[in-house]
């Protein structure tokens, strides 16, 4: 039986152990490498054989070189080759984004690690389902995509909590203008939803 081979970007010691010896249980699971930081990362990528990087987004710092690791390696390797799942305690929808952008195939948090192994074994066979951390904020950003660039520029404004004369007064646009646009956002997303 061939092993999944799986390559662990971690800089948190705890995890590091942790992870490593739940995976080390796994009869078809083989951690072939655990490394701290983006140039061990990538440089172990391209030397290794590796199916899966579990990799967390912030290596030093806030710095999200662990999003920049996954571009450099898919710049150099074919995504087919090999399958990133991040695996981070960020749950900001940008960051969620920009994962799946570059090309990570699911999106967990820490708080759900107990789902790796179950994401491993689907990302290897290529049936990979989006994780429910990252589910619901894919399924939102969908259906913002209906929105122009002003609706979501005002959607994001009420979300904020602006009254419409607040946006209208920030937007130099009439209050009949926000709330025919406020009107047409929600028809947009109602009729998505299929309300």
């Amino acid at each position: 039986m061939s092993r999944i081979r799986v390559m662990l970007v971690e800089d948190d010691p705890f995890w590091q152990q942790n992870l490593s010896s739940d995976l080390a249980e796994e009869l078809d699971i083989e951690v072939v490498a655990v490394v701290s930081t983006r140039e061990s990362a990538v440089d172990t990528a391209l030397r290794e054989s590796i199916d899966i990087i579990l990799m967390d987004i912030n290596l030093t710092g806030n710095n999200l070189d662990g999003l920049d690791a996954m571009k450099e390696i898919f710049s150099r390797i074919d995504t087919d080759t090999v399958k990133v799942i991040m695996l981070t305690s960020l749950t900001e929808r940008e960051i969620i984004m920009k994962s799946f952008q570059i090309g990570a195939l699911n999106y967990i948090t820490k708080q759900s690690y107990k789902d790796i192994v179950r994401a491993i074994r689907e990302a290897y066979q290529d049936r990979s389902t989006i994780h429910a951390d990252a589910a619901r904020i894919m399924r939102s950003e969908i259906q913002l995509m209906e929105l122009s660039p002003m609706e979501r520029e005002v959607f994001e404004l009420r979300k904020e909590g602006l009254s419409k004369q607040q946006i209208s007064d920030k937007l130099h646009k009439s209050t009949n203008t926000i709330k025919s646009q406020l009107k047409s956002i929600k028809n947009k997303l109602t009729h998505f939803r299929g309300d």
